[in-house]
């Protein structure tokens, strides 16, 4: 039996941590004496009478001892200094020695609780001395004994309460919110600091409030994506803002309640060319999104840091991966909720500690942060997506059941295994491949001998109303001969690659050997990149497109000669992400690009080249386009979807995909799956046909596994786990119509399409940690089996009446044990609540069949005698663009 944790009253007490007095300091003890430096250190020999000698002696020892005294008792006593103690330069303010030569610091250090140290030295692999700590002015205190931490600790060095930051020395109202000038009188032990700035307030909506801080001297880059010109303020604001002059901060309330939101006077604001630094509280320790990380839905705000910066890695805990997204919704102590995003795209830090309060360090752009005020959390979604975009509604057979591998190795290989799902009745929409039908692994070909017979492949899917996808990389192969290889020969004519600093082209190594990278951030690549699909789409008519490997992904790190030493690709300071540089295995930080260096839109290339290909499609196909990309950044759901990556064929990797699937749809990118029955290693029967049922509820379900991995098709299985695949499989295509317009909300008004529970019921507390359970938009609760040999699961249902989907039959207790064998899955619905569905799921096998038949609306009615049947958008089926 499998029992799914749950929050104690214990684990959801919201009580903010205040600053309380800790137990006493013993790391230095005031009673402790020191020799004097003046006694001598042997003894000397007598000059008068032994008896008068020791008389004087111990006369004066008397004397050396009082006055002694009388210097420590005023010592202890003296009021601590009220500046700041650093080493040299002489910029900063001498410490103060102790005869010892150790450092005094303030007495102010020891009233910081664990729980609020701000970190003063956060760089990766280094161990902070005493000394180096005080070189920056702050505080050093060793961890406590015993006392437990996240991923990076307490910090032993941390910014004293008064540490130097910046002063608000002037503000206005202007006709859009507020104007500000901040002014730094006292620089940072980073280089190049920005000491005076332009504060922006502005009211964007009654629940929206953006604020830009930046240097009204230079102008700075800005991340390039279209967002909102709001042309007059709000006036019936749900948010107030108060500010704190020196040191300068920021605090928004919640108009209604008083709940603080946001405070940046807790810690230092840093603002130097390569480093920014902005810290505030937290109202409960509620946290999610800031992805793409493998972690819980619910962040561990035990001193648990999260760094983006695209990365081509496996998924693993505690590392940057594919995307970057610093946008997180936080949870109220009332229920309540509100959303923050910061709109920076440099390689970024965000620390989490349990005062509960989050770091924002980020090393180029600007600070230009929104905040949304929901108040519940599906509205904080839309607001978010108010900005960035709401996601493009999919084309119809998107939604249908698809099946790749890396390692068909033959197009024939490929139509058998589509030929044997037609033969056992199993519904299969969409067919891809993965590289090994390039030649040579060069993008726009099709390797003339084992995939000699694509083009009638794809025809023969056409014939059955199926689809096509077929992959690409943006590593374009330099080195074929001139005059071979027209992507590369006229890329480099019209110079579309991106560029080393020294302008010469930038070449790395990906799948075809020595390659080129397109820069997607010029428009005139977007055209050539068209150009080539055009001419491929002459040869294979493919009807979607995935794009992988565009982190970018390289396996050099930097390009073939390295890269420079400079300020770009060795900054000041540096995240932490996996490989401790910015070049590892991608590009170099310093690479030109057109708009801007590779050091500033690195974690934008997946969404350029997104909106390149998603644009390419429209033209050549005149229908809504299909494109899943791996590497993602806010926005991308208007061009794309996204799969979690490259899993394992175990079952931790099936449980975590859910908060990865949770944590995308609130990210804005509800079209999110995971490689059912996992990508590396080989799947077992139990374990494949688990992910099947967890996946045909995913919004995007693929089957893709690695190459030399057995197969893992439905087909390959024993009849009892295919037909338990097929049943549940059918079981989504009879609920199209349902998932159809879960789309359609998502894409109109910002919702989620797979929901965390504590959507629906933002004031139960017990909802907040739950990821392995979710909701179909608000109905149809999913629990699915995530371990091995169980039957039975223990599922959470919230207040109100549940039913069982099958037998109508209703769940009676909060926690049920619920009858899972290997061929059920269990969905339950809340009362009050209408589903869609066709009328039998046995005869839909694929879509276009799925399309004809007849339709059903049930609903399970409530005591409440207001209800009216929602619209349904099962007749618009046409998959014009729009």
């Amino acid at each position: 039996m499998v029992s799914y944790k749950r929050l104690t009253p214990e684990e959801v007490d919201l009580s903010g941590a205040a600053l309380l007095d800790p137990p006493p300091d013993e790391s230095t003890d005031p009673e402790v004496k020191e020799l004097d430096p003046d006694l001598p250190l042997l003894p000397q020999r007598p000059r008068c009478s032994i008896t008068a000698g020791l008389l004087t002696l111990g006369g004066l020892i008397l004397v050396l001892s009082g006055v002694w005294l009388l210097g420590t008792i005023f010592w202890l006593h003296s009021p601590p200094s009220t500046e700041p103690h650093r080493l040299p330069p002489p910029a900063m303010d001498p410490g103060r020695l102790r005869g010892n030569g150790t450092w005094l610091q303030p007495e102010s250090c020891s009233k910081v609780t664990e729980a609020w140290r701000f970190d003063c030295y956060p760089e990766r692999g280094v161990v902070v001395t005493e000394e180096m700590c005080h070189a920056r002015n702050c505080c050093f205190i060793p961890r406590s004994q015993g006392k437990t931490s996240g991923r990076n600790g307490v910090p032993w060095c941390f910014y004293t309460p008064d540490f130097p930051s910046y002063e608000l020395v002037s503000v206005s109202d202007n006709e859009m919110g507020m104007v500000g000038k901040l002014l730094r009188k006292k620089k940072t032990y980073y280089p190049k600091d920005i000491d005076t700035l332009q504060l922006e307030v502005i009211y964007e909506d009654d629940n929206r409030l953006r604020v830009r801080i930046t240097d009204p001297a230079q102008k700075r880059y800005e991340v390039p994506i279209d967002v909102p010109v709001v042309q007059k303020p709000a006036l019936n604001r749900s948010y107030t803002i108060e500010f704190i002059n020196e040191p300068f901060g920021l605090v928004v309330k919640r108009a209604l309640t008083g709940t603080v939101l946001l405070n940046t006077s807790i810690a230092p604001l840093f603002y130097a060319d390569q480093f920014l630094q902005m810290s505030t509280s937290l109202p409960s320790r509620f946290i999610y999104g800031l992805g793409e990380h493998r972690s819980n839905f619910l962040h561990d705000v035990q001193w648990n840091t999260l760094t983006m910066w695209a990365r081509d890695v496996p998924p693993m805990e505690l590392t940057n991966l594919y995307g970057a997204h610093p946008f997180y919704l936080s949870m109220e102590s009332d229920g309540k909720a509100h959303g923050f995003f910061m709109l920076n795209s440099n390689a970024m830090d965000v620390a989490l500690q349990p005062a509960p309060a989050l770091t924002w360090r980020m090393i180029g752009g600007i600070l230009d942060f929104y905040m949304f005020l929901g108040p519940d959390p599906s509205s904080v979604i839309g607001q978010y997506l108010d900005v960035v975009g709401k996601p493009a509604m999919p084309i119809y057979w998107a939604l249908g059941y698809h099946l790749c591998r890396w390692g068909y190795k033959s197009s024939n290989k490929t139509w058998d295994v589509v030929k044997e799902m037609r033969n056992y009745g199993i519904p299969q929409d969409v067919q891809w491949n993965d590289i090994d039908y390039m030649d040579r692994a060069l993008d726009f070909t099709y390797e003339p001998v084992n995939f000699s017979t694509l083009p009638d492949l794809v025809k023969d899917l056409h014939k059955h109303d199926q689809r096509y996808v077929m992959i690409l990389d943006p590593g374009i192969s330099s080195t074929q001969k001139p005059g071979s290889y027209r992507p590369f020969d006229e890329g480099a004519k019209r110079g579309l690659f991106i560029n080393d600093s020294n302008g010469d082209m930038l070449i790395g190594k990906v799948w075809p050997g020595l390659t080129a990278f397109p820069d997607f951030s010029n428009p005139d690549t977007h055209d050539w990149w068209y150009e080539n699909l055009q001419r491929f789409h002459d040869k294979v008519p493919f009807d979607g497109v995935w794009i992988d490997m565009n982190e970018p992904s390289n396996f050099f790190d930097g390009s073939l000669n390295g890269c420079p030493e400079n300020e770009l690709d060795n900054p000041p300071y540096t995240p932490g992400i996996l490989g401790g540089t910015l070049k590892a295995k991608t590009l170099c930080a310093s690479a030109r690009q057109k708009i801007s260096s590779h050091y500033n839109i690195h974690s934008l290339y997946g969404l350029m080249e997104a909106k390149a290909t998603e644009s390419a499609l429209r033209k050549i196909t005149g229908k809504r386009p299909f494109v899943i990309s791996r590497s993602t950044f806010p926005s991308q759901g208007r061009y794309s979807g996204h799969w979690l990556g490259d899993n394992k064929s175990q079952w931790k990797d099936l449980a975590t995909s859910i908060p990865g699937m949770l944590t995308f749809n609130i990210l804005g990118i509800p079209l999110i799956g995971a490689d059912i029955c996992g990508f590396g290693g080989s799947t077992t029967e139990e374990l494949c046909v688990r992910w099947t049922q967890l996946g045909a509820f995913y919004p995007f379900t693929r089957n893709h596994n690695s190459i030399d991995e057995q197969d893992q098709e439905p087909t390959v299985f024993s009849p009892a786990a295919r037909t338990a695949m097929k049943e549940v499989i059918l079981l989504r295509y009879s609920l199209f119509p349902h998932l159809y317009t879960l789309f359609h909300h998502a894409h109109v008004s910002g919702h989620t399409v797979a929901t965390p529970l504590l959507f629906q019921f933002p004031t139960d507390m017990k909802t907040y940690g739950i990821d392995k359970q979710f909701l179909w938009g608000n109905s149809l609760l999913v629990t699915p089996v995530l371990e091995p040999g169980v039957e039975y699961v223990v599922g959470y249902f919230p207040k109100g009446l549940w039913y069982d989907f099958y037998t109508v039959s209703q769940q009676t207790c909060k926690q049920t044990f619920i009858g899972n064998p290997m061929g059920c899955f269990d969905i339950a619905v809340i009362q009050g609540q209408f589903w869609f569905g066709f009328a039998t799921r046995r005869v839909t096998h694929w879509l276009a069949v799925g399309r004809t038949s007849n339709f059903t609306l049930r609903w399970i009615k409530s005591t409440c005698t207001s209800e009216r049947v929602p619209s349904f958008l099962h007749s618009d089926l046409t998959q014009r663009c729009g």
